[in-house]
């Protein structure tokens, strides 16, 4: 997948549209990137709660109809660094290519 190496689209801190440079960055998971956060606590068992959280015994095994499989590409991680203000923006969702050409 081909992308550009200068978009024009929006900075939510000039808040117009602006020139903005495209990089790529390593995707990481969501307990890296924020490990204090809910949702990270949830699976490394600091606040864990009451409950068997839906883990065992509550419904049986999903056979039939499970996706199953290795998934053949990644999402891609793309930033956008605004020209004006010099501030990084994250795109919102990856696009999944197996490779990403910036041209």
């Amino acid at each position: 997948m081909k992308i550009p190496k200068l978009i024009k689209r929006y900075c939510p801190t000039c808040k117009k549209h602006t020139e903005q440079k495209v990089s790529q960055a390593k995707k990481r998971t969501p307990g890296s990137t924020h490990p204090l956060a809910q949702f990270a606590k949830k699976r490394t068992g600091f606040g864990k709660g009451k409950g068997n959280l839906g883990k065992y015994g509550s419904k049986p095994p999903v056979s039939k109809f499970k996706m199953t499989g290795k998934k053949t590409s990644k999402k891609t991680d793309l930033r956008y660094e605004c020209k004006e203000c010099k501030k990084q923006s994250v795109q919102r969702a990856g696009i999944r290519a197996k490779k990403v050409e910036m041209v």
